[in-house]
């Protein structure tokens, strides 16, 4: 993912803001804030035989302290249109792949639990429910559940 790809990127996410199952953000922050905040290692794009975006996704450090340097959170979003042609799998198999091989040992995620499909999506990539946070925060005005999901590499000891 690179600053070519920002303005689909954007799009894409607003779209998934939008639905409103997606995230607590109400609105997809600007470029430099969304780029600063991402690791550029761990982001991609799946892009379509035209060079198109369908997708993205993006990992972010969930703390500073030396304990958690191989915990990464993420976040994975698909066009509408581009839903339902394995575009969200290819795009977790390829954050997969470049956090073990720099040495990560946790991927992990918060799904709100009516975003069934992205719940699924996370099981069969082999990440696990580790539990539900009631209530953590008001999307909207109303308070939501998010599901935590992670991934422990089997190949990092």
């Amino acid at each position: 993912m690179t600053r070519a790809h920002a303005d689909r990127v954007l799009e894409i996410y607003q779209a998934g803001i939008d639905e409103g199952d997606a995230t607590f953000e109400t609105t997809a922050p600007d470029w430099a804030s969304f780029d600063a905040a991402r690791l550029p290692e761990h982001r991609f794009v799946a892009a379509d035989d035209a060079g198109g975006v369908l997708g993205w996704v993006a990992a972010t450090t969930v703390s500073d302290r030396c304990a958690y340097a191989g915990v990464v959170e993420h976040s994975v979003y698909v066009h509408p249109g581009a839903r339902g042609r394995g575009v969200a799998r290819t795009l977790l198999d390829a954050l997969i792949a470049s956090a073990e091989a720099a040495g990560i040992w946790t991927i992990q995620s918060g799904v709100f639990p009516e975003n069934t499909a992205s719940l699924a999506l996370h099981q069969r990539a082999g990440f696990r429910v580790i539990g539900t946070r009631e209530r953590i925060g008001r999307h909207h005005g109303v308070w939501r559940d998010v599901v935590l999901l992670e991934r422990r590499s089997p190949r990092i000891s």
